[in-house]
């Protein structure tokens, strides 16, 4: 029997090399660093959502800012003397209303339109601040004032527009309210006032004039007549009228407004909600 001289296949397998691995075989992947800007990126979104919304913010109030010094602004009606058409009282919720600032810087005001007005000099004697002595609280209501959540610290007032430049107003136990000698037609008067007695208020209050509007002013009167003071109670008497109760024969830019003391035209009521809905104009001249 021949003797086997070359290597055995089990010689070959003993071999000290090391095994050879597939190629196709998968291999653990270490894992990619994260980039250096994706590490600090949380931080610079950060910052610029917060530059963002402090910019958003500054535009929004300066908008609104723009919007209630030449637009429009909300004011509170603090009392009575335009009942029914807006209400207002001592320690209830009276009527927020919007004022157009816009109309009146292209158009002059009309009889029938319920203005608001910053009261002349005459009609500042013997008013007194409403705000707090306390430096914070009044911070807090001139705040509170300028977005129509209180009465501003001003003498602002709102009436409606019975007679303009020009034309002549007085009232009569007989005639009543005329202007130009023509009787007005008012269906927003209040109808409790419109009960008053005769014999204390001959023309829902004393008998007046005539006054002659001068150029460039208004005379107003509030909706709730016994209970306004407004261009009556502001006016001049002489002294002989006045004893026999006849008012406003003295001069006639008393108890009238400049048209530039006028803030704007008070367009509807804001608030509360059951309140809401526009504010009439209706011009007491037509058809008189």
């Amino acid at each position: 029997m021949g003797a086997v001289t070359g290597p055995t296949e089990s010689a070959e397998s003993s071999s000290d090399d090391p095994p050879k691995v597939d190629a196709q075989w998968p291999q653990a992947e270490e894992p990619e660093a994260e980039p250096e800007a994706e590490k600090d990126d949380s931080p610079k979104r950060k910052h610029s959502a917060l530059r963002e919304g402090a910019i958003l913010v500054t535009i929004a109030v300066v908008l609104y800012y723009v919007m209630l010094t030449f637009v429009a602004r909300p004011y509170l009606i603090p009392s009575e003397s335009m009942e029914p058409t807006l209400h207002g009282c001592n320690g209830c919720v009276g009527d927020r209303i919007m004022v157009d600032k816009l109309t009146y810087r292209f158009s002059k005001p009309e009889p029938g339109d319920v203005v608001v007005f910053k009261g002349p000099p005459s009609w500042n004697i013997g008013y007194k601040s409403i705000r707090s002595d306390n430096t914070a609280v009044r911070w807090v209501q001139n705040a509170l004032s300028f977005i129509g959540f209180v009465p501003p610290d001003e003498n602002d007032l709102v009436k409606r527009v019975i007679a303009v430049g020009g034309q002549t107003v007085e009232c009569r136990a007989a005639t009543g309210l005329t202007v130009d000698s023509k009787p007005l037609k008012e269906p927003y008067l209040d109808p409790a006032t419109m009960m008053a007695d005769p014999q204390v208020y001959p023309c829902l209050g004393n008998e007046f004039g005539p006054v002659t509007v001068p150029e460039g002013r208004i005379w107003v009167m509030g909706d709730n007549r016994t209970h306004s003071a407004d261009s009556r109670a502001h006016c001049t008497n002489l002294p002989a009228d006045a004893q026999r109760g006849l008012l406003c024969t003295g001069d006639p830019t008393a108890g009238t407004v400049p048209v530039d003391n006028v803030i704007g035209k008070a367009r509807f009521i804001a608030w509360p909600p059951s309140r809401w809905g526009g504010i009439s104009s209706v011009n007491p001249q037509a058809n008189s």
